[in-house]
């Protein structure tokens, strides 16, 4: 299983968490957000950082335009759509040569038939839990709901995944393509504790999840 390490903005912390190898380092282009990006990230030092680690860019509700200047500026290919963005939209961007993960907030209410008209368009989804924030929130949804996904698309989980409940990720079924974690591992908003992120990384490795 993948992990995904979201919320990045310092540099230095990029460097140490790079030093982990995660799959996925997350940034997020949104001015509503506490671990908003937008003119804060060292160009040089994204465009440097070892090809195994795949970028995902964070956009809400994002004009497409300022989504592909981003994206290319920093060497971005996946891009990870957090708003209520259509099956048009993530078409367009999927044309321009992206990887696209479509994000949505479960609850035990979700109606999973919604995801049809996406599957098309989209290489993964994402299940995230409601909240106040768009992400970020810390808490989980009810993980027994997934029995209902029923579809060839992987998926990222996320949302609240911490040391504690990581190992149980590996019971879900169907499993997650990826983990995604977050506040879980932070000092502060967009700065990440590299140290619960070493455990995390060796507890993935070693439960196999």
């Amino acid at each position: 299983m993948k992990v995904k390490v979201c919320g990045m903005r310092d540099s230095e912390n990029i460097k140490a968490l790079a030093a982990l190898e995660p799959d996925f380092m997350g940034f997020i282009f949104y001015d509503k957000s506490l671990r908003n990006v937008i003119g804060q990230l060292d160009e040089e030092l994204l465009n440097s950082m070892p090809k195994k680690i795949n970028k995902v860019g964070v956009f809400v509700n994002s004009n497409i335009d300022f989504v592909i200047t981003n994206a290319r500026k920093y060497g971005i290919k996946y891009l990870q759509l957090h708003g209520n963005e259509t099956p048009d939209y993530c078409k367009t961007l999927g044309l321009k040569g992206f990887i696209i993960i479509k994000a949505f907030k479960l609850d035990n209410d979700f109606i999973f038939s919604q995801l049809n008209n996406y599957k098309p368009y989209v290489d993964y989804f994402l299940f995230d839990a409601k909240g106040e924030q768009l992400g970020g929130n810390g808490h989980t949804f009810d993980w027994s709901v997934l029995t209902n996904y029923v579809g060839d698309k992987p998926y990222f989980l996320a949302g609240g995944i911490d040391l504690e409940n990581v190992e149980f990720v590996n019971e879900l079924n169907p499993p997650p393509f990826s983990i995604d974690v977050n506040s879980k591992f932070e000092i502060e908003p967009a700065l990440k504790d590299i140290e619960k992120l070493t455990e995390l990384m060796k507890q993935v490795h070693l439960v196999g999840v």
